[in-house]
């Protein structure tokens, strides 16, 4: 929490008890959760919360580079507070994410150069699966 209120600091934006308590969920979730599902965490500690003030946080959260989007590519908004290089293996079935570090990866390379002058600022590698739950016949 120190890091997010210096973050908060720098970039000029205020450290209210709403944010802190959103960002303390997020920073605590190691599910990728989605909005909803912090809403449903932070309403037990601020009940006038409201859906969208949780949303607005995030948004600001993800602008500020405190928060990533795990992928557009999911049905519903997932996010990671885990800023560090890693990857993330993705259950077909339940839709779990669950993180695999940078270095349990052979290093990712491009071969040739990137089509329209495209400039990639980073690689992230979802691996598509069946996590242990789902392979043993359960459903989440």
């Amino acid at each position: 929490m120190d890091m997010f209120r210096k973050r908060c600091k720098q970039l000029g934006l205020a450290c209210t008890h709403q944010r802190l308590i959103i960002y303390r969920a997020l920073a605590s979730s190691a599910s990728h959760p989605t909005p909803e599902a912090i809403y449903d965490q932070v309403r037990h500690e601020i009940p006038s919360i409201s859906l969208a003030t949780v949303y607005k946080n995030i948004k600001t959260f993800t602008e500020a580079g405190l928060l990533r989007e795990v992928s557009v590519l999911h049905d519903s908004l997932r996010l990671d507070a885990n800023l560090g290089n890693h990857h993330h293996l993705v259950c077909t079935r339940c839709k779990a994410v669950i993180d695999i570090p940078e270095e349990k990866l052979d290093p990712i390379r491009l071969r040739g150069k990137l089509p329209d002058g495209f400039v990639a600022d980073r690689f992230l590698v979802e691996i598509l699966g069946l996590c242990a739950a789902c392979a043993k016949g359960r459903t989440n």
